[in-house]
């Protein structure tokens, strides 16, 4: 799993061409609270994706300014951007807070029709763990104070995602 802007960038690319120093600004003003990444990171992030071959650059030559360079996605980065928007994060809380999020920002921004299955999905994929969880808490013996606690405070925090992300849709809901 990729917990990196790399999919917030394919998905901006997605809505058009434009080049990195935007790129950069529309992650830091549309998801600045969930992605953090320096200029150099996101230009280093933009060469590993040309490299790969998901995103093709253009130099344009600009009057009294340095050239830029404007990006779009290629076909392959495309698919691997839709395969992502359909997938489900792994029920762990930095998976969720941050590929989860900016999926469900991308799903509503490019397929709204799709919010309601991203959210279903992720909600399934919490509740599958809560369910594994709490048979293995139940199994540990009384003496494993530490194991018992630890997997206690797993469920909480399976119980919480499950809660915010329900919170989200609701949320999203209600934004026109």
């Amino acid at each position: 799993m990729v917990l990196s802007p790399e999919y917030a960038f394919l998905g901006f690319l997605a809505q058009r061409p434009t080049h990195g120093y935007e790129l950069h600004q529309r992650l830091t003003a549309d998801l600045g609270h969930i992605w953090h990444a320096s200029t150099s990171q996101t230009y280093n992030i933009l060469k590993r994706l040309e490299r790969q071959g998901f995103i093709a650059g253009t130099v344009q030559e600009q009057a009294n300014r340095p050239d830029r360079t404007q990006f779009h996605l290629t076909a392959t980065g495309r698919r691997r951007f839709n395969a992502w928007l359909h997938a489900v994060a792994p029920a762990q809380s930095r998976a969720i807070r941050l590929d989860f999020t900016t999926r469900l920002y991308f799903a509503k921004a490019i397929q709204p029709e799709l919010v309601a299955a991203v959210v279903e999905a992720q909600t399934a994929e919490i509740r599958a763990r809560l369910a594994a969880l709490k048979p293995i808490l139940a199994g540990l013996p009384p003496d494993q104070i530490l194991n018992r606690q630890s997997l206690r405070l797993r469920v909480r925090q399976m119980t919480l995602l499950l809660d915010w992300v329900q919170e989200c849709r609701k949320a999203l809901e209600e934004t026109p």
